[in-house]
This record gives C-alpha cells, sequence and structure tokens, in this order.
C-alpha cells in the first residue's frame, strides 16, 4: 500500500469510474505510538462509525440509486481510511451499475476492509431512515462552566479528581475542536464521557477537552488520546469516550471506545 497516492489537501478531480485503488491507509498504530500510555496494554475496544450521506450507484437498467449509509470499521484494524480517499472512492461507484443492493454494499464492504485489514460492516439505508435522525446527549453538559479556557495542548496532567469518592457519571461537551493533521483545518465535535470512577473535578475535564482546540491530529486519534489519557490517571471502573465529529464532503466520523467489550456507541447527533 505504500505506493497509493496521499490526496488530503491536494486538489483531486472526482473518478468517473469504479476505483477503489483511491483508498488511502493510514497507519493506527502511528497515533497510538504518540500517546503517553501503552495502549496495547489497556482494556480499550469499540468502533469507527463512518456515517455516508451521499450514497449513490446506478441500477442494472442505469438509472441511479440513492442511499445513507453507516460503515462500521472495528478499533482493532490495523488501518483507519482517509477520509477524503473514501469520499472519492464512493463517488466513483456513481456511475458505477450494480444489479443489488446487496451486490453493491457487498463491494464496498470488501474494499475497505481490504485496505484497513479487518472485516467491516456498512448498513445501506433509506434516505429517510429514522434511525439516521440523531438524538440529543445525555447526562451532564459541561458548557455550564463557562470561563473555562482550553491549555495549550492536551496533556493528562491537566485532569484531576475532587475528592476521594466513586461516581458513575456521564459528562458531555458541544466544544472540542481539533485540527486535521495535513491541512490544519478545524474539525467540531461533540464529546461523552461515560464514567464509573474517581470523582473527576468537571472543570479540569473541560480544560482538558478544550485543550484540543489547536491539536493536529486524526478524529480517530484524538478520541484515543482523549481514552488513554482518562484510563492512565485515574483507573476508572468502567470508561466509555464517543466523539461525534461534524460531516465534511458529505461522510462524518464518530468512534468509540469503551473498557467493556459489550459496550454499543450511540449512531448519531443531529448537528452531524
Amino acid at each position: 500500500m505504500s505506493d497509493k497516492i496521499f490526496v488530503l489537501g491536494e486538489k483531486t478531480p472526482a473518478p468517473t469510474s469504479y476505483s477503489p485503488e483511491v483508498l488511502f491507509p493510514i497507519a493506527r498504530a502511528v497515533g497510538r505510538a504518540s500517546i503517553d500510555s501503552n495502549t496495547s496494554q489497556l482494556p480499550m475496544f469499540g468502533v469507527d462509525l463512518w456515517h455516508i450521506y451521499e450514497l449513490s450507484w446506478l441500477n442494472a437498467d442505469g438509472v441511479p440509486q440513492v442511499f445513507v449509509g453507516r460503515l462500521s470499521v472495528p478499533c482493532e484494524s490495523t488501518f483507519i481510511t482517509e477520509s477524503k480517499s473514501l469520499k472519492l472512492y464512493l463517488n466513483s461507484l456513481n456511475l458505477t451499475r450494480f444489479k443489488t443492493v446487496e451486490e453493491a454494499r457487498d463491494v464496498i464492504q470488501s474494499d475497505v476492509s481490504k485496505v484497513v485489514n479487518i472485516p467491516v460492516s456498512l448498513d445501506v439505508l433509506e434516505v429517510d431512515d429514522p434511525s439516521m435522525a440523531g438524538s440529543a446527549l445525555d447526562g451532564d453538559c459541561l458548557d455550564r462552566h463557562s470561563d473555562v479556557v482550553g491549555a495549550v495542548k492536551p496533556a493528562k496532567e491537566i485532569l484531576r479528581s475532587q475528592d476521594d469518592s466513586e461516581v458513575e457519571r456521564t459528562w458531555y461537551t458541544h466544544k472540542l475542536r481539533s485540527l486535521c493533521p495535513v491541512t490544519a483545518q478545524p474539525d467540531w465535535a461533540s464529546v461523552q464521557v461515560r464514567w464509573c470512577g474517581p470523582n473527576i473535578d468537571e472543570r479540569t475535564l473541560l480544560q482538558y477537552l478544550l485543550s484540543f482546540h489547536t491539536h493536529q491530529e486524526y478524529h480517530e486519534q484524538c478520541l484515543e488520546r482523549i481514552y488513554c489519557d482518562l484510563w492512565s490517571t485515574f483507573a476508572p471502573r468502567s470508561l466509555a469516550v464517543q466523539a461525534f465529529y461534524t460531516r465534511r464532503g458529505g461522510i462524518d466520523i464518530t468512534p468509540f471506545r469503551a473498557s467493556d467489550q459489550s459496550a454499543s456507541p450511540r449512531s448519531r447527533m443531529p448537528r452531524q
């Protein structure tokens, strides 16, 4: 895969024919190596959900078929897919004929699975499917601490416990912002933390999350940094973190990591 062309940040025309070769892999190990924790030793399970809003191809008669999709990539995959390359790949299907929806789905699943080096799944949904409507987050909104500002850069040393008690809480903020590591363009997200462990000082949690404001890293890597920093700092009984990034180019990414292998992610939020 080393001979693939990296297209992020480049002016790239949409392919006019089926082009699986444009899919570009990025090794998860690169982002994980930069986190100040031994990620392979942590209890970390989860998935990256890609919500696709421009999923289209032709049927056997040449009639356009239009859907939305939910692509699930396990966090155990060796690679992630660069988002612009996924958009270009999906665009390359617009003039491709498939006899059935199942045939198209199977081709997409197979192509992406080869790139990320693990089986992925794709739900092909009608454009008005209610499961894509999104819902509000539950828990306590950290944004009520309106005077808190972020640190210069993410560092787990920012995080503090409030007292010696153990709590079961859910927190969220709509103010997560990070930067693309290639183009430095901003990416916005809501992030939710489900927690059972030491009583975190909410203000330091928000300060930590706001410190990503000028941090350059891919969505999935930012989410794993948050998860690993929380786990290595507090060693909670359970932890789940999910980031709901707003869409770019007809795709949004919603990574989810949890200490419980049976934990399930939310689908999406209305802002996405």
